[in-house]
């Protein structure tokens, strides 16, 4: 019994992912969230609609990233010659140029990690809201906790800004339809990343299969 209270008292406590405060949680009306009263980063947050917007944002994030890459991200003229780049073009190059270690390295990080992300998160939003597949579930949840630090999809956009910006000095650019399509890809992901951090999955997880066998 008295493991039974201990337990109940941990399950009754959170930790902040920042500052690593220790609170206690406390029950929130729809649309509240919790913060952290070390740093204020937000806690938890009560939304009944989290799953079907995690489904909807992971749905047209992959829309965006197909768009990204199937399309130049942007077109150089320079001295009356124009060339068009596109995101796979850019392992390739590397590759081709002997690099292949980094063209390897690259072609995870900017095309690999972020697909299998979003599909990750598209097939967990699936199934929680079903509520099937429970071993299908855990497995993503571990896989996505432990693969998340891996996606640099905004800092790979972030480079790309930084390139521009010293590119317009010496050739003339125009921006394809890929680099819209990125950057609403990035600011998908940033905000899934803010607002459906791991730690709420995992809460979202115990809500809907902690009475499950």
């Amino acid at each position: 019994m008295q493991d039974k209270n201990d337990q109940e008292e941990l399950d009754a406590l959170i930790i902040c992912p920042k500052c690593h405060t220790l609170s206690k949680r406390v029950p929130l009306s729809e649309g509240e969230r919790a913060v952290c009263k070390g740093c204020g980063a937000t806690l938890y947050r009560e939304d009944s609609l989290m799953l079907h917007k995690g489904l909807a944002l992971s749905l047209s994030g992959l829309i965006f990233f197909a768009l990204a890459n199937l399309f130049p991200l942007l077109s150089l003229r320079l001295l009356g010659k124009e060339e068009s780049i596109g995101i796979p073009q850019t392992a390739y190059i590397l590759f081709e140029n002997g690099f292949y270690f980094v063209s390897t390295f690259v072609f995870m990080l900017i095309f690999l990690f972020p697909l299998a992300l979003f599909l990750a998160q598209t097939l967990l939003f699936f199934l929680m809201l079903k509520r099937r597949a429970k071993a299908i579930v855990h497995f993503t949840l571990v896989w996505l906790s432990l693969s998340h630090p891996w996606n640099m999809a905004d800092i790979f956009f972030i480079s790309i800004l930084v390139a521009l910006v010293k590119l317009v000095g010496y050739a003339q650019v125009h921006l394809g339809i890929a680099f819209f399509s990125l950057l609403l890809f990035v600011a998908i992901d940033l905000y899934l990343t803010y607002t459906m951090p791991p730690m709420q999955l995992w809460e979202l997880y115990e809500k809907r299969f902690g009475a499950q066998q």
